[in-house]
């Protein structure tokens, strides 16, 4: 069994409801590696280890009401938008912010259609 990618993952650990709110996307300069790191920090969270033991520190992302969407893109509910978009300008980080919905979240496995409810046919 091919194993799954993180995105998928994530995905999946996230509650798929209806939700309305906002799409967030940024921009950064990769080559701006301290800025990376903090953007990173923040949406994904990290794990510090001292003295042997492991602290684990969640990420924008772990939050209720966000949802990641993919590289630089995140859903977030009216209440969360401005713990983002503080972060973000307090950075200098630009970005664009959208209304949107989400509908639930239909979990799918290779080979099956879950409008259709039966094995797909392969493409070809």
């Amino acid at each position: 069994m091919a194993r799954r990618s993180a995105s998928v993952r994530r995905a999946r650990r996230q509650k798929g409801v209806r939700q309305t709110g906002f799409i967030v996307t940024w921009d950064v300069d990769s080559r701006d590696r301290s800025l990376c790191a903090r953007l990173h920090r923040f949406v994904f969270g990290y794990v510090l280890e001292k003295s042997g033991r492991k602290y684990g520190y969640p990420g924008f992302v772990e939050r209720e009401g966000v949802r990641y969407l993919g590289q630089s893109v995140l859903f977030v509910i009216p209440e969360r938008l401005e713990d983002l978009r503080g972060f973000l300008r307090a950075q200098g980080v630009e970005h664009v912010t959208t209304n949107a919905s989400l509908g639930e979240t239909i979990f799918a496995s290779l080979g099956y259609d879950p409008v259709r409810r039966h094995a797909s046919a392969p493409d070809g």
